[in-house]
């Protein structure tokens, strides 16, 4: 374990953002909650979502190898796709599970022999299977999601978020309730689009010292150097639970995994302390956590939450109705892409002069007053 404590002023103006990747993309999507009706609802990986007999669209989806009911960015990824089935009667759509990254292509390539009217891959790690078939298959529509081409590549509809905005606002809340001064995060894999998470999260802690003048520490991730805390996989619980076990036992009272289903064995590790007397929380990434792992509400202060449903939606309607347009579609906190979620459970809890700081920290970011890392999904 090499972890980090930091107690240094915040790092906030980091490297360039690389956004203007962002084309004219069709995807005008803004954030919606995860359902409540799990990814699992799908029969099998073939199965069709709630779509008319002989529908004239096929949607396909290929997962990453977190699975469909990773209660992360899988899961939103299916859900949105399913929305898209409900929403058109002429649409049906289905998925195939990848297991490893050697699934990618013959997933890819599988679904352009159904003559899929739209492809969409789901994460970082399918950037070049997707752009080597979408190359090779110029009037096949698909997109990504966390992943952005520079240049664009016209038949690919990219969904990336400004996570490190929510992730600001999520390390400053984290900073506001601990109680031992120590918080803690740690990525699945180290990927841009885990580390957006985590620089937004550092930083957040960072600014709270500032203002407040405390000394909170930030254990797993270093903003400033990139060096931090990751698992090696998305998929692993029994890491997630080890790794959070050892920041508890360093002093951590608040965690914040950026890893998907890993994060479910930091939400047991979570949940053993406060059986033995603990008292730690956690804050849960990509969905409402008090939806998408409702076992484990009661320790989530809030979720760092991203749009990927309804991303991904528009870009299945949009392609079903004719209007694709490749490009890339930035979600952030102005246009509802990303943001934090409820408070549920802690909503008498997180104080009311915390949720005001949290409003005010908000608009500035929005505004452009208050000034985030710029680490890019898209570098």
């Amino acid at each position: 374990m090499k972890h980090t404590a930091l107690i240094t002023a915040a790092a906030a103006g980091a490297a360039a953002l690389l956004l203007a990747a962002c084309g004219s993309s069709s995807s005008t999507a803004s954030s919606t909650s995860t359902s409540s009706s799990p990814a699992a609802s799908a029969a099998s990986s073939s199965s069709t979502a709630s779509a008319a007999t002989g529908s004239k669209f096929l949607g396909c989806m290929v997962t990453d190898t977190g699975g469909i009911n990773d209660k992360s960015f899988n899961q939103s990824a299916w859900e949105g796709m399913q929305e898209a089935a409900a929403a058109n009667p002429n649409v049906t759509v289905k998925y195939l599970p990848s297991t490893s990254e050697s699934d990618y292509v013959p997933n890819i390539n599988q679904f352009i022999s159904e003559k899929c009217g739209i492809i969409v891959t789901v994460g970082f790690a399918m950037a070049t299977a997707t752009q080597t078939a979408a190359t090779k298959h110029p009037t096949q529509d698909f997109s990504i999601v966390d992943n952005a081409y520079t240049p664009v590549i016209k038949n690919i509809d990219a969904l990336v978020f400004n996570t490190v905005q929510d992730g600001f606002l999520g390390g400053y809340l984290a900073a506001g309730m601990t109680k031992t001064g120590k918080v803690a995060t740690f990525g699945g894999a180290e990927y841009p689009t885990v580390t957006i998470y985590m620089d937004g999260f550092w930083d957040g802690v960072q600014y709270y010292n500032s203002k407040h003048g405390t000394h909170v520490q930030v254990l797993g991730w270093n903003e400033t150097t990139q060096k931090g805390e990751f698992t090696g996989d998305f998929t692993n619980e029994t890491k997630g639970q080890t790794v959070t076990q050892t920041f508890i036992q360093e002093g951590a009272d608040i965690i914040f995994p950026v890893a998907g289903n890993v994060g479910l064995g930091a939400a047991k590790a979570v949940q053993q302390a406060d059986a033995q007397g603990g008292k730690v929380n956690m804050l849960w990434v990509d969905t409402d956590g008090c939806i998408s792992a409702a076992q484990y509400c009661k320790y989530f202060i809030s979720s760092v939450t991203k749009g990927i449903q309804a991303a991904v939606k528009n870009a299945v309607l949009t392609s079903a109705g004719g209007t694709f347009k490749g490009g890339d579609y930035i979600g952030d906190l102005n246009n509802g892409g990303v943001l934090l979620s409820p408070f549920h459970d802690f909503a008498s809890e997180v104080p009311a002069a915390l949720q005001a700081e949290l409003k005010t920290l908000q608009a500035g970011i929005e505004s452009g007053a208050i000034k985030t890392p710029t680490k890019s999904p898209v570098s």
